[in-house]
């Protein structure tokens, strides 16, 4: 089984449709067995659901994340564990002890407080 994390500088970067990189964790009977950080071929979160699907991942942890994006996922059968931040490598040793604390409806602090243009979380670039 294969996660994904979004990713800047060993952290969970905080906008799905902006991230430029994913680490990869191969998970195994419970554990790590190898992981690696790719570059996102692109930004928008149409792009980053189709590589997420082409390298055959079954979960996601990200920070915020838009509704289309969720949605996407979900119909693409990966699950979502949106309003993390954090160590990259912390937030999966804490999912792979079922102690991942995530919000299941995470919204971009960015969007609210007027930081970016995006057009807002539940439509935008998240």
């Amino acid at each position: 089984m294969k996660i994904a994390v979004t990713y800047e500088n060993g952290e969970v970067y905080q906008h799905f449709g902006h991230c430029k990189q994913f680490k990869i964790y191969d998970i195994e009977k419970g554990e790590v067995k190898s992981s690696g950080i790719l570059d996102a071929p692109g930004t928008g979160h149409t792009s980053a659901v189709n590589f997420l699907i082409e390298h055959g991942v079954y979960g996601l942890i990200c920070g915020s994340i838009g509704a289309e994006a969720k949605n996407a996922l979900n119909l693409a059968f990966i699950d979502v564990y949106g309003g993390c931040s954090g160590s990259c490598d912390d937030r999966i040793n804490e999912f792979l002890g079922k102690k991942l604390s995530f919000n299941s409806d995470p919204k971009c602090d960015s969007c609210s407080d007027g930081g970016h243009s995006c057009g807002g979380c539940c439509g935008g670039c998240c």
